[in-house]
């Protein structure tokens, strides 16, 4: 099921609560037919509810963390964080106290598969923040996110737009509205980008020029601004010996910056520094340089590391080795330290190839490209080319999500630079690779651009 865009920090969201009766009817009185004298009587009907469950409209948030959640006419729908993607939430059975004031919706996370329930109750209610008195307060038990308190109201100016359905007609197709592709608005596509063609030349896009930047490169870095772009050029066909370069755009001309066992360069937040990977005493170490004057480079993290994965803030490198990975500030110490396996789990494995990525506007999710230890059901299967799916996971709570479809094999996941969409390299069926564009919650994805080792500038 697509995912739906988040909402804003006190996003409108949906509930559904439930107009109970306490009283209860007996059933009318069954006349049993005749029957021969050998055979039982038959049994009486049970007691049958006078009442049922009636949807109408409710709005619920929290602050502490912030949060927002919407129940539909079946079930709950979505929960919304801000700097996240939206939960979507398959309804399940509903139970009530006897008494009509309290109710519990139980619901699955699609996305993980665990199990949540949301409490409510007819109470008053104050979020802290404001003079709003709430009918209800509203809690949410998640097992990775933990729990969730707030509010919640009745929603009177949104019922014309909901009706309610029955579950006779819950499948006429007469009634049943198109779905649209997705709910995210508001992004913005990318007015400059860096990736490697069929061909393998290296091209660099701006607006509706695109240009050639080497006839062959990796590990491309594209500035922040989209003019200069970050790519290695091997020296030698079978040595280690390669070359960081740095072409320029406006001019169509690129310069080299160091040479070495080095590679994966990536630009600092106000594209004025490059961190990269050099092998000294047999060991990938973290290096700066500044561009306007690359001889003198310096180290900054001298142990022994497997991948450079970019800045998280204008402060902090994230790197790994094949154990952890590594939050590097400007005095070469990690400041944070997370065990990779934390952040893999048990489906993927650990390589020197895989790539993280920090969200732009949110340094607490990862976006993950890995290997499936074992490919998922479903997966093309090539025993010499392994499955690549790509993740999203939350340090704080520790919330994995898989994005990918298990036909597609994929890898080098990157952000856009509204953190909204991301942009892959997908292994085709054919053979062939090239690039998809996904939304952060898992819709709309689409091909992009024929083409492999997309970076986003601008």
């Amino acid at each position: 099921m697509p995912l739906r865009a988040p909402s804003s920090f006190f996003g409108v969201v949906i509930l559904s609560a439930i107009a109970c009766s306490a009283s209860w009817a007996q059933a009318p009185a069954q006349t049993p037919s005749k029957k021969p004298s050998s055979s039982p009587p038959a049994a009486a009907a049970p007691n049958a509810p006078q009442s049922k469950h009636y949807p109408i409209l409710l709005l619920a948030s929290g602050n502490n963390p912030a949060w927002s959640l919407r129940i539909g006419q079946k079930g709950p729908e979505r929960l919304d964080r801000p700097g996240y993607p939206p939960i979507i939430l398959e309804g399940a059975e509903v139970t009530n106290e006897p008494a009509g004031q309290a109710w519990t919706y139980h619901a699955k996370d699609t996305g993980t598969g665990a199990a949540i329930a949301i409490h409510l109750s007819r109470e008053a209610c104050s979020d802290g923040m404001s003079a709003t008195k709430y009918t209800f307060r509203a809690q949410v038990e998640h097992p990775q996110l933990g729990t969730l308190n707030g509010c919640a109201r009745i929603a009177a100016e949104l019922f014309p737009r909901i009706t309610n359905q029955s579950e006779d007609d819950s499948d006429d197709p007469t009634k049943k509205k198109p779905v649209p592709e997705t709910t995210v608005t508001g992004f913005k596509a990318p007015t400059a980008v860096a990736y490697i063609a069929s061909t393998g030349k290296v091209i660099v896009s701006r607006g509706a020029v695109k240009k050639v930047a080497a006839p062959t490169g990796t590990d491309l870095a594209l500035s922040h601004d989209g003019k200069n772009l970050l790519y290695v050029r091997a020296d030698t066909k079978s040595g280690p010996e390669s070359t960081i370069a740095l072409y320029d755009f406006d001019t169509g001309r690129s310069r080299d910056l160091v040479h070495g066992s080095v590679r994966q360069p990536f630009w600092s937040l106000d594209d004025a520094r490059i961190a990269y990977l050099s092998n000294l005493e047999q060991k990938w170490q973290v290096w700066t340089l500044q561009p306007a004057a690359p001889e003198t480079p310096a180290p900054l993290y001298t142990n022994n590391v497997n991948g450079l994965h970019g800045c998280v803030d204008t402060h902090l490198i994230l790197a790994t080795d094949l154990q952890n990975a590594y939050w590097i500030g400007d005095d070469g110490k990690p400041t944070q330290t997370v065990p990779l396996r934390d952040i893999y789990g048990t489906n993927f494995e650990v390589r020197d190839s895989d790539t993280i990525r920090v969200n732009p506007g949110n340094p607490d999710l990862l976006l993950v490209s890995a290997n499936y230890l074992v490919g998922p059901l479903g997966a093309a299967s090539n025993a010499k080319q392994p499955v690549g799916g790509i993740f999203l996971f939350e340090l704080r709570t520790k919330r994995r999500v898989v994005l990918t479809p298990p036909e597609q094999s994929a890898h080098h996941g990157e952000w856009s630079r509204d953190g909204v969409q991301i942009f892959y390299t997908a292994r085709l069926s054919s053979g062939g690779s090239m690039t998809y564009r996904v939304f952060w919650d898992g819709s709309a994805a689409k091909r992009y651009v024929a083409a492999t080792d997309l970076v986003v500038g601008q």
